[in-house]
């Protein structure tokens, strides 16, 4: 039960199965138990309640240390509306060089929500001279924008359709072509998929297509080891695939449940009309207060963050299950799709014997 990968070996993990980020919200006890099952757990680029972001993410890490000895990963939201990313940036990777237990078990920065160069310091550059094994991915929507990312040598991308929950792309692009697209154009670059799995039919379908792993979120808030309210959770597993819609988040489109609040939300269609929005910091507060108001249970009134997968989900399970079910069900498919193909080089076989004889 093994589905062994260019990402599984790059970042040392048994399956090839991330946690997505869930900023702005504390995901420390689901990264633990998502390593623990031998995926990848990722620390949340926090925000909630004015939080002091470098700390909590410290403390994530040494939290998680403490509780398992498996591989992890972190996020940081480097948007230009992010105004702690770029403290992030550079006081982490000392951080991180000066921990020896982290800095062996660190292994992955996804950044999002902006350009990935904010990473290319001198700080970072000292973390990896350093002896660390740490690969930088960064989330894209597009295949414009891959090649854009690729040129400064990234370790890898995340494919991201806007099948998934949270921040979206104004480029409306669907996991499924996009993952196509840049196996076509960049097949040399490491992908990870994101954007609507939730099952080991989608894990198979992403392996089978070049990606090295998938990364889930709706799937993971739907465990009993993650911290998101109960609420959020039966949200999640009471909810169909057409369920979600697109508003306007604080980094652009977002896809949300489409509760009260959500009703007669929109979505700007282009990056002229967010900007047009842009005119003070009351709106990623506004934001920020609708995000913490579904983290607390309130999932009527606040923004509740959710992917078109949640339509797949119907129960609340451990970690370990929801991985070791996908991982299982993946490898059945895998395994069904190889025969199918033996079964037919075997026809072929047959008929070039037969006009041989002829």
């Amino acid at each position: 039960m093994v589905i062994e990968t260019n990402i599984t070996q790059m970042l040392g993990i048994k399956h090839p199965i991330i946690a997505a980020p869930m900023g702005p919200f504390y995901t420390n006890k689901l990264t633990v138990a998502v390593s623990e099952a031998g995926g990848l757990g990722v620390l949340s680029h926090i925000t909630l309640h004015g939080t002091v972001s470098l700390e909590k993410m410290k403390e994530g890490m040494k939290y998680v240390v403490e509780h398992t000895d498996k591989p992890f990963g972190f996020n940081i939201r480097t948007a230009t509306l992010q105004p702690d990313a770029v403290k992030l940036c550079r006081k982490l990777p000392q951080f991180i060089m000066n921990n020896s237990k982290i800095k062996e078990q660190c292994k992955y920065l996804v950044t999002s929500a902006g350009s990935p160069r904010m990473v290319y310091n001198k700080y970072f550059k000292a973390l990896r001279d350093s002896g660390s094994d740490i690969k930088h991915f960064h989330v894209v929507p597009s295949l414009k924008l891959a090649k854009k990312v690729a040129k400064h040598g990234l370790d890898g991308i995340v494919a991201t359709g806007n099948e998934g929950g949270g921040h979206q792309s104004y480029e409306n692009i669907s996991t499924l072509v996009l993952l196509q697209h840049i196996r076509q154009k960049l097949p040399e670059i490491p992908v990870i998929a994101c954007g609507g799995y939730a099952t080991g039919e989608g894990l198979a379908s992403a392996i089978a297509m070049g990606a090295g792993a998938i990364a889930m979120g709706s799937r993971f808030i739907a465990s009993k080891e993650c911290e998101f309210h109960e609420k959020y959770k039966e949200v999640i597993i009471n909810s169909d695939v057409s369920d979600t819609k697109l508003v306007t988040g604080v980094f652009g489109p977002a896809r949300v449940w489409k509760n009260i609040y959500a009703e007669d939300k929109v979505a700007v269609s282009n990056k002229v009309e967010k900007k047009a929005e842009e005119t003070s910091m009351s709106l990623i507060n506004d934001s920020l207060v609708k995000l913490e108001k579904s983290y607390e249970g309130n999932v009527d009134d606040g923004t509740v963050l959710l992917g078109q997968s949640s339509g797949l989900i119907d129960n609340i399970e451990y970690v370990s299950d929801i991985i070791n079910k996908i991982v299982n069900d993946a490898e059945i498919c895998l395994k069904n799709a190889f025969e199918m193909l033996k079964a037919e080089n075997a026809r072929a076989d047959a008929l070039e014997i037969n006009n041989l004889i002829i």
